[in-house]
């Protein structure tokens, strides 16, 4: 089976989005070399020469953004939302507000004289060829592919030695390349694929089904299908769905309610689908069900929009008693936990139930008392990330702050070796079947380019299947792990990147980026984008919030509710240590986040606007007094409480950006979101960027940048990345009074 996560990790990337050490922090070093520094220091480039800016640039005059006198009253407290307008996406005033926004925005960054040539060095090194993971089905290795500069990956079939043949190709799904493929599964007999679709990066997904054997596609198309993948069994699959929203209901702001599980056989119309789970008693949460791959097993996986974990039950699909019942092996949505496969009659469970940093346990669905259950991987000291069962064994990923170690054990849980990785950074994959002999996995990190790996299980060795030719030399960089004290004295790991050769003169770009949520772990990544910073002479600082997922559950409650200042302390303490430390200082400092970490941005600022330069939230949780109103967010109710409770009230309004912005001189703020963004609406995003407007007494521009026809970030095409990208940086620099030296 596939690497198993906690349920609610797959629906932090599926709703507010994406990212292990020893228990005593104050004893870890305070700094530890990650990649290898070989050959000479470079100098750091000269940021005089090239393309002046113009000093300053000329004001920027914002259009003139109307209020209403709409109050909300909570437990009392009256609050106003003169923005409240700008939350009807498709009225004509919001997309004439929209409008007149892009144009000042877009006016500003056409003045920057180096953004081409930023653009352009983007184009050069982004165009090079990037792989996926491959998965062995039957014969056939099927992997995607990007040839450089194509706006979607392309999925392939080989057969052996045989030249790859295109599958699917997302690139004409659509005239302007942003419908995606967002997810593939085959049938167990390699027979059919069935693919789901996501059409300007929206959440709504529609499956089809793909006949491997002729080609061609099956008649039938599921529509409004949402937090779902599909699972084979026989003749049909199995997959989550909401009902069709109802007339004058907007698809990509409504609330979404009831979602149900569904069985689709195939060459039948979606109108004929067997209902499997509904709870008309239960209008939010999650239902999830999916079969072991010998499909004996069917397991329904439940949240309840108010708890962080799930509930866990099973059906035995081979005894015909069991056909409308279903046995429960964990009842309490408190925990995390995901079925990864199954040996004999007993089923392997991923948890954290009783084991903050989880373990893998073995229950008997006719035992399923915990008194019953029995520990096959132990928790340890480290976060097990993610198992896989494949090829007669099981594969453990485990952080050890914050980068991947990589273990193999016999099914029973009896260790056998270590994976071999090739530096400190991040795998991932391992998928596959239990008669596998070879798995595939992909390593990366911050200037170690995504390269696929062979696996083979019964040597314990691993062979380059693909390696990108990117124009850099990792060599020319180091990166460093860092231990610095928050403000209430907690130690938290950050990552630091820079060329070598850099002088810590505190004058040096910097580009400080973090999460800090939902049990995301941030480990290391390549980023063909940041690598132009990097070139530069910027530094890259990636700091591991609490909130996250990097030391397992303690660690992420740390920083959820009512904890959730810790995340914006240890923020602000990574960017007081960077400056401390010389790396930059606030003039050249540049702090980033996304989603969540949208909401992270918004709250520094707020609260700190003296901090940084620059401030960089994108597709963010500004509003978090009404954000459980829009489609899924009531998701991300046990991550920060809603405002329904008196308390958690008043711990929300204490940092949510929209109601903690006052008059102030704030830094040069660029908003990022766009239209489809059916996630975190962009409604959020354009009430902030309204009141931040009216609220500066500063000279630094605050901006909104609105992608049309894009959603939260996933499958957005290659040009939209690279134009995102190249203003991104061009106003970084232009704000911090740098001209970089662009290649």
């Amino acid at each position: 089976m596939k690497a198993a996560l906690p349920v609610v990790l797959v629906l932090a990337a599926a709703t507010a989005c994406r990212a292990t050490a020893p228990n005593d922090r104050n004893t870890l070093p305070n700094h530890r070399p990650v990649t290898e520094t070989t050959i000479p220091e470079t100098a750091e480039p000269s940021r005089k020469a090239g393309l002046e800016l113009p000093d300053p640039l000329p004001p920027v005059k914002y259009p003139v953004t109307r209020k209403v006198d709409h109050v909300d009253t909570y437990f009392g407290t009256k609050v106003p939302d003169p923005y409240r307008w700008l939350e009807a996406l498709d009225a004509p005033d919001t997309k004439q507000w929209v409008t007149a926004e892009n144009k000042v925005t877009f006016g500003y960054l056409d003045q920057i004289p180096f953004r081409d040539k930023i653009r352009q060095r983007l184009t050069k090194i982004w165009n090079y060829e990037r792989f996926g993971v491959p998965e062995q089905v039957g014969e056939e290795l099927v992997f995607s592919k990007n040839d450089g500069l194509q706006n979607q990956a392309v999925l392939y079939r080989q057969r052996g030695s045989g030249e790859p043949q295109v599958l699917l190709d997302p690139n004409k799904f659509s005239a302007d390349g942003t419908t995606a493929l967002a997810g593939t599964e085959f049938s167990n007999d390699h027979r059919y694929l069935a693919y789901a679709t996501s059409g300007g990066g929206s959440d709504w997904h529609k499956v089809q089904i793909l006949d491997l054997k002729t080609n061609k596609l099956l008649p039938e198309t599921l529509e409004w299908v949402k937090v779902s993948g599909t699972s084979w069994t026989k003749n049909g699959f199995y997959y989550g769905r909401y009902d069709a929203p109802k007339a004058g209901q907007n698809g990509l702001s409504g609330k979404n309610e009831f979602h149900k599980v569904y069985f689709h056989q195939l060459n039948t119309p979606q109108s004929a689908d067997k209902l499997v789970y509904e709870d008309p008693k239960m209008a939010l949460g999650f239902r999830f069900a999916n079969a072991t791959e010998d499909e004996r097993f069917l397991v329904l996986s439940l949240t309840d929009g108010k708890a962080d974990g799930n509930q866990l039950r099973v059906r035995d699909l081979t005894d015909p008693k069991q056909t409308n019942t279903w046995t429960t092996l964990i009842a309490s949505y408190e925990d995390n936990n995901s079925v990864i496969g199954n040996v004999g009659g007993e089923v392997l469970v991923y948890t954290n139930y009783k084991a903050p940093n989880f373990r893998v346990v073995r229950i008997d669905p006719k035992k399923p008392a915990e008194a019953n259950w029995h520990d096959v991987l132990p928790e340890s000291k480290n976060k097990l990330e993610s198992v896989t069962q494949v090829g007669g064994k099981l594969i453990a990923d485990y952080l050890n702050d914050a980068s991947s170690q990589v273990k193999v054990y016999s099914e029973l849980g009896k260790f056998e070796h270590d994976v071999k990785l090739p530096a400190i950074g991040t795998a991932s994959g391992f998928g596959g079947r239990r008669d596998a002999k070879s798995v595939y996995y992909a390593f990366t990190s911050f200037t170690y380019p995504t390269t696929i790996y062979k696996y083979d299980l019964a040597t314990n060795t691993s062979t380059v299947f693909r390696a990108p030719k990117v124009d850099m030399n990792p060599q020319d960089y180091v990166t460093t792990q860092v231990f610095y004290p928050s403000k209430d004295g907690t130690k938290i790991p950050m990552f630091i990147v820079h060329k070598k050769g850099v002088e810590l003169n505190g004058k040096n770009p910097t580009y400080l980026y973090a999460y800090g949520g939902f049990n995301i772990s941030l480990t290391p990544g390549f980023s063909v984008a940041r690598m132009l910073w990097l070139e530069n002479g910027g530094v890259l600082a990636i700091p591991n919030l609490r909130g996250g997922g990097e030391y397992g559950e303690a660690w992420h409650k740390a920083g959820m509710t009512p904890n959730k200042q810790n995340v914006f302390d240890d923020f602000i303490a990574a960017a007081d240590y960077l400056k401390t430390n010389k790396y930059t200082d606030y003039d050249h400092l540049a702090i980033a986040g996304g989603s969540n970490g949208g909401l992270l941005v918004g709250a520094t600022m707020t609260q700190r606007p003296d901090l940084c330069k620059v401030a960089l939230p994108a597709v963010g949780v500004m509003d978090m007094l009404r954000y459980q109103t829009f489609t899924i967010g009531w998701n991300w109710a046990p991550e920060y409480g809603t405002s329904a409770d008196q308390k958690q009230f008043e711990n929300l309004r204490r940092f949510s950006p929209l109601h903690n912005l006052k008059p102030a001189a704030y830094p040069a703020t660029l908003i990022t979101t766009a239209d489809h963004d059916d996630r975190v609406v962009p409604a959020h995003s354009f009430k902030f960027a309204a009141a931040l407007q009216a609220a500066n007494t500063g000279s630094n521009p605050t901006l909104i940048r609105v992608d049309v026809n894009a959603g939260h970030g996933a499958g957005k095409s290659t040009k939209l990345q690279i134009d995102e990208w190249a203003d991104v940086w061009s106003f970084c620099y232009a704000n911090m009074g740098v001209t970089p030296e662009v290649k």
